[in-house]
């Protein structure tokens, strides 16, 4: 044994001498003190712990006994004892619309519905300033008024719109192209019309026109042994609705270059109840110029707009 040690158990002898041994049975009885305050720790625990629940619980639950906080209104809750479930009451679906819409007054009864204004009447004469002038420039000074037809023979056929009118008035003017020298023989004619409908039947006219056109194709007229030829052509805007065709022939003999074809062009023209038609028909067998049919056509259109304004 080293000397180190020996010194060591020397000390430790020395100073358990100075000590008085404890007796077992103090030892037994610190034993059960410590084992007794074990457990009244863990007990001590456990009511804190429940202490925190009850608490915690006084959110929910009042402490003077009323009935607990109601839940959150989107929360469904218990149903009480004896109590007989019951679904929540159905949203009452919105009534069904009306027909015909109508307003209520501050009074709280509903009034009738508003109506538009009336549909203006078809007019029942045709003035003098119906009829358009012509631009400047393609004026001659030649214009009579009098009797004849609108249109020209198409194969016989009879419109049965013509029943519906209410006045037709009519004139014979005849035109110059720009270029042409006052003076000079004229480049061509109108028999131009106006006619007022019954209301809703001017149309009826230009559809029954339509189907006229297309029924004949060709033709012979009286004292002419030419064969005509009818076609529609695009109309183009024009009014409410418009008709546009041309009747073509061959020019007589010698008239015209050899091997051209005299043309008529016709323009049906609808505003509203009244049709103003536009029937080209030359000056000694010249043939119509579509850019002068469309200016006067529009020249006619806005007469009669500004009249019916």
């Amino acid at each position: 044994m080293s000397v180190e040690l020996s010194d060591l158990y020397r000390s430790l002898s020395t100073v358990a001498d100075g000590h008085e041994l404890t007796h077992p049975e103090s030892l037994r009885r610190f034993a059960d003190r410590r084992a007794r305050a074990r457990i009244a720790g863990s007990t001590l625990a456990v009511a804190l712990l429940v202490g925190g629940v009850a608490v915690g619980g006084r959110l929910a639950y009042p402490a003077d006994g009323s009935a607990p906080l109601p839940p959150p209104a989107d929360t469904p809750g218990p149903v009480p004892t004896g109590a007989t479930a019951t679904s929540p009451p159905s949203p009452t679906p919105p009534p069904a619309p009306s027909s015909s819409p109508s307003r209520t007054t501050p009074s709280g009864t509903p009034s009738q519905p508003a109506t538009g204004p009336a549909a203006p009447r078809p007019p029942t004469s045709i003035p003098d300033r119906a009829f358009f002038v012509l631009a400047t420039p393609n004026r001659t000074g030649l214009e009579s008024s009098g009797e004849g037809p609108a249109l020209p023979t198409l194969c016989g056929t009879r419109l049965s719109s013509d029943s519906a009118m209410v006045q037709r008035r009519g004139r014979y003017l005849a035109y110059k192209l720009a270029e042409t020298p006052a003076g000079h023989v004229p480049d061509g004619s109108y028999r131009h019309t106006i006619t007022i409908y019954r209301a809703g039947r001017a149309d009826d006219a230009l559809r029954e026109l339509r189907q006229a056109v297309r029924g004949c194709p060709d033709q012979r007229l009286p004292d002419d042994s030419r064969t005509w030829r009818q076609r529609l052509l695009t109309p183009g805007a024009y009014g409410d609705e418009s008709v546009l065709f041309e009747m073509r022939a061959p020019m007589p003999d010698g008239m015209g270059e050899p091997g051209t074809d005299e043309v008529r062009l016709v323009r049906v023209v609808r505003i509203g109840d009244v049709v103003t038609v536009l029937w080209e028909q030359g000056w000694e067998h010249t043939a119509a110029v579509r850019s002068q049919v469309d200016a006067d056509s529009r020249r006619a259109v806005a007469a009669i707009e500004n009249w019916l304004d």
